[in-house]
This record gives C-alpha cells, sequence and structure tokens, in this order.
C-alpha cells in the first residue's frame, strides 16, 4: 500500500525540525515554501535528499497529494491554497500539536499578547532550581520537536497565537493567558477573534492560571482547578497578589519586591503569574522564590542598559504591540521621572491613539521612526508631547540622549514590528544597545 504523504509549509527553524522528525520516522514527507531560498533549504537538501521541495509558491502538485498539511506558524491559514486543501478535507497540523502527542512528561502551556517569553523563562529557571529535569522551549528558543525525550520530566511552552490555531490535542498540566491587547490584527478579523484564538489554551487544562487584572484574557468557563494572579491583595490561598511591597499567596508574605531583579509593576505581575503556574506544577516553593531572586529578564525586554548623566536607559525592542508598550511605561513610570519614548515600526494595523493617556502622563517626549511613525504622531499629537521624526535608530538615540532630563529615562518600546527596518527584534534592539553605549 502506497504510505500517504505528509508536507510540511514553510522551510525556517520550525519547518526544518519537522521535516527532520518526520523523515526519522520514515514517513513520506515532502516541504514546500513560498520563498525561492528558504532559511535551511542548503540543510535540508544535505540531511535528506530524498525528501521532495518545492520553492518559490504554494502552488504546487504536492499539496494535492498530502494527507496532512503541518503549517509554519508564520503563514496564515486563510491563505488560500490552505483554505483549498481544508475544503478537500486535508487535516491541517502544525509542529506542537505534533509534539503534544508523543511528549511523556506534563505540560505547562504559556500565552498571552505579553511577557510570555519572560514568564516562560521564569517557570523554566523555577524547575531547574527544583532539580526538575525540564525543557522550555515553543515559540521561545528551541523547536518542540527538538525537545522530545524520555527523560525530561516537565515541558514548559511559550505558545503564540499562530501556534494555537493549528493545535488539537493540547492537555497541559496548567495553562495561562497571560494578557490580552490588541496584536496580529493584519492576520485576525477583529480582537475578539484574536482573543479566541489565544484562549484555546484553557478547555482542556488541570490547572488555569488566570489574570485577575485583565478580562479579555479570563475563560468562558474552567473545568479544572483555578489559580490567579493579580495587582491586588490576594484574598485567599488560590490567588496571588501584592501587599504591602510584597508577593504573596493567600495571607503569605512571599517574597519582598525589592528583591526582584527584573523592573516594573509588569514584572511583579509576571513573577507572580510564573509563582501560580509553578504551584500548579508541584514546585516547592523556596526553589521558586530563588529563582525569582536570581531572574535578571531577557535581552530585549526591558533590558537596562546603562546609565549616562542620571538618565537610565532601557531597552524593550520585545515590545512590538501597544499593549506591550503600555506595560512598559506604566511599569517604569513609578520608578522614574519622565520617559523618552523612542517608539514606531510596522504597526500591524493598531490604534496607536490607545497610548494616549500613558504618553500624557508619563513621556517628556517621543522620538518616532519607521514606516507609520508618521500615523502614530499624528494619533498622539492631542497629548501635548513633544514629537519628533528620525531616519534612523542612530539618529534616534541622539535625540533622545538631547531631550532627556536628569532622573529621566530613555525607553525603546517601538508599539510595532521591526520588519520595516530590520532584521527582527533582536537586532532592533542590538543596534540601539550599540548606539547607546557609544554615547559619550
Amino acid at each position: 500500500m502506497t504510505q500517504q504523504l505528509q508536507v510540511v509549509i514553510g522551510l525556517g527553524k520550525t519547518g526544518l525540525s519537522l521535516v527532520r522528525h518526520l523523515a526519522r520516522q520514515g514517513v513520506a514527507v515532502a516541504a514546500v515554501d513560498t520563498r525561492e531560498q528558504p532559511p535551511e533549504l542548503a540543510v535540508i537538501r544535505k540531511e535528506w535528499p530524498q525528501v521532495e521541495l518545492h520553492c518559490g509558491s504554494l502552488d504546487t502538485p504536492l499539496l494535492q497529494q498530502a494527507e496532512v498539511l503541518y503549517v509554519s506558524p508564520g503563514l496564515a491559514l486563510a491563505t488560500p491554497q490552505i483554505q483549498r486543501e481544508i475544503a478537500r478535507g486535508v487535516r491541517i497540523s502544525g509542529d506542537v500539536d505534533l509534539f503534544l502527542q508523543q511528549a511523556k512528561a506534563p505540560v505547562i502551556a504559556i500565552t498571552g499578547s505579553n511577557a510570555k517569553s519572560t514568564v516562560t523563562s521564569l517557570v523554566g529557571l523555577m524547575a531547574e532550581k527544583a532539580g526538575v529535569r525540564v525543557a522550555v522551549g515553543g515559540n521561545i528558543g528551541t523547536p518542540v520537536l527538538d525537545l522530545l525525550s524520555d527523560e525530561i520530566e516537565l515541558y514548559v511552552l511559550e505558545l503564540s497565537s499562530f501556534q494555537l490555531e493549528t493545535i488539537s490535542h493540547l492537555q497541559p498540566l496548567a495553562a495561562t493567558c497571560l494578557n490580552i491587547s490588541a496584536d496580529h490584527l493584519d492576520r485576525y478579523r477583529d480582537l475578539q477573534h484574536y482573543t479566541e484564538v489565544k484562549l484555546q489554551v484553557y478547555p482542556r487544562s488541570q490547572w488555569a492560571v488566570i489574570n485577575r487584572d485583565d478580562t479579555a484574557a479570563q475563560p468562558l468557563a474552567v473545568t479544572g482547578e483555578q489559580l490567579s494572579f493579580g495587582l491586588s491583595a490576594p484574598s485567599g490561598d488560590n490567588a496571588f497578589g501584592l501587599r504591602d511591597g510584597w508577593l504573596a499567596r493567600g495571607s503569605e508574605n512571599l517574597l519582598p519586591v525589592s528583591e526582584l531583579k527584573i523592573p516594573g509593576l509588569h514584572n511583579q505581575a509576571n513573577a507572580l503569574a510564573a509563582l501560580a503556574l509553578g504551584t500548579a506544577a508541584g514546585l516547592p516553593m523556596a526553589a521558586m522564590l530563588q529563582a525569582l531572586r536570581e531572574f535578571a529578564g531577557l535581552p530585549h525586554r526591558c533590558q537596562w542598559v546603562r546609565q549616562i548623566y542620571n538618565v537610565n536607559w532601557y531597552n524593550d525592542s520585545k515590545a512590538t504591540n501597544i499593549g506591550a508598550t503600555l506595560a512598559a511605561i506604566e511599569g517604569l513610570a513609578s520608578d522614574t521621572g519622565k520617559l523618552v519614548l523612542i517608539a514606531g515600526g510596522d504597526g500591524k494595523g493598531a490604534d496607536f491613539s490607545e497610548l494616549a493617556d500613558a504618553v500624557r502622563q508619563h513621556c517628556r517626549a517621543l522620538v518616532l521612526l519607521g514606516r507609520d511613525a508618521e500615523q502614530m504622531r499624528i494619533a498622539l499629537a492631542d497629548t501635548g508631547v513633544f514629537a519628533i521624526r528620525v531616519a534612523d535608530l542612530d539618529e534616534a538615540v541622539s535625540y533622545a540622549a538631547d531631550l532627556a532630563h536628569p532622573g529621566d529615562s530613555v525607553l525603546l518600546a517601538p508599539a510595532c514590528a521591526s520588519i520595516d527596518m530590520f532584521k527582527n527584534f533582536e537586532q532592533r534592539g542590538e543596534l540601539f544597545v550599540r548606539a547607546v553605549e557609544e554615547l559619550a
């Protein structure tokens, strides 16, 4: 009997891991990419020469021959060629769904518009401190199929909305949607559609970890156990919150906020979310608190760069949507004078006027760059905050240095994707840091 063909769409890091995994299992696999020279093309040709490849478009008979299409998170399911195959009855899947069918250890699933990587990394560190053999990946770091091992005792996965679209086998030990803010509206019908996809993380979770402060991120129904986190004082043992400068659970104070190395209220919320997830996974409190004391944050996530003439500089290049920028502004506001905000890029259809109140209250000046800089300037003109458009990051850093007063902070939190000017948000952040380090 002829073996059914399984087709991988997208030959980036995730696609490569899929091809490797399927080929090693003896599956008949082919791969397709819309790009003429996708990133991992040469590797696949060298390692798996038997895998049939088609590059440059999705118009290939390979799709019509497929029993399963493994679709890259970067490609919308609304793409006409994929919709045509869905109508034909082809099963759509992704690398995370394949992983979930084969993983033997429990899974913690973390999604949300912002802070996914920080909370995922924190929970991973907490497990390490507890002596648990843990693997961390998904939308952060290593593709999930490369994590599969019988030695692993716990998986901690960051899941994007794009990944959740192709998951049908998610039954995590604990799950959370950290928050919801407008993002990827160039891909979803509207904010409600985007939210519905995010909330798919919850239905079959043993533990739901819920943000008390964000009703949009809360599941409509919870079938398992429940823990909550928020910036208010916790009302019972199933709640984590803040009390008199402490991270707390119920009536118990756990750790002074002053012992956290990560700055801002938003990171206090992240710490509380990680504590709730770790508790659901049975991690000992002492190990989790030690992880919180040591965790210094991730690059490009509200990362302190340096202080010059009593002005602190922060790199939050990962703030690629309005919600992340609001969190950074409001999180730093209590620790600084005014902010000089460097922002702009590819806005992905967002409404920049949602930044107006925070900008009016906390910002001294706006330094704007990128494709949608003028759109952002117009949206924030009524704030009365001085705004200037610049050509590149070097010029942005130079103007920001001139505009900041002693006691202020300069914050790169673009509220936009980076692809109009940079390879990715990491490159944007690295160039910002380099420009700051070159200041006298």
